[in-house]
């Protein structure tokens, strides 16, 4: 949708202003859906993927780059659809957006994928999906959180029972971190 606005006639306020206004909507959506539904089974199950020193920190800059987006999205809502202002901040949200989606893929998901059973993960899914299709067609309102305190609340929760059953099945190691290309030696070398 970044690309849409990207290739949207300049001149066409009302657009551009429609397409960012779904745009705002899928994000924010996105973002509460990730913080309800796979952030608190992450920090339970998660080792820390790539280059995070754990779960928890994966997770709190997560909830941080959630924020950052949100921010940059309440910039977008106080300049005038179309100026120089406001496409500013739309990129700015772009990159906190790429930003947190590129670390996502290489920590987070990839953590998950390696520590959760398929079970889990497609239950996570389903339950995903249904809240964004659901909250989608009417938006919610966005609201920063403490990455640290959101951290510590999930790992005060109870565990679920699937997260439960994921862990005591047998056979299950956590798998070894993968040293990043672009660690320092000293950094790869204290593994």
């Amino acid at each position: 949708m970044f690309g849409m606005l990207e290739e949207w006639p300049r001149d066409d306020q009302e657009g551009l202003a429609a397409v960012w206004k779904r745009l705002e909507i899928l994000l924010e959506t996105h973002a509460e859906a990730e913080e309800k539904y796979f952030y608190p089974e992450l920090v339970e199950l998660g080792t820390g993927g790539a280059d995070a020193d754990s779960a928890q920190e994966e997770v709190a800059d997560a909830i941080k780059d959630h924020n950052d987006i949100r921010k940059a999205i309440r910039k977008v809502g106080r300049c005038k659809t179309g100026s120089a202002a406001w496409w500013t901040a739309v990129t700015d949200a772009n990159v906190y957006n790429s930003k947190h989606m590129a670390e996502e893929e290489r920590q987070d998901l990839a953590d998950f994928r390696q520590q959760a059973t398929l079970e889990l993960r497609h239950e996570i899914a389903v339950r995903f999906l249904r809240y964004e299709s659901v909250k989608a067609s009417a938006g919610i309102a966005p609201k920063d959180k403490d990455p640290d305190a959101y951290v510590e609340a999930q790992q005060r929760k109870p565990t679920s029972t699937t997260a439960k059953a994921a862990s005591r099945k047998k056979g299950r190691k956590p798998a070894k971190k993968a040293a990043s290309k672009t660690a320092s030696k000293a950094a790869a070398e204290s593994d």
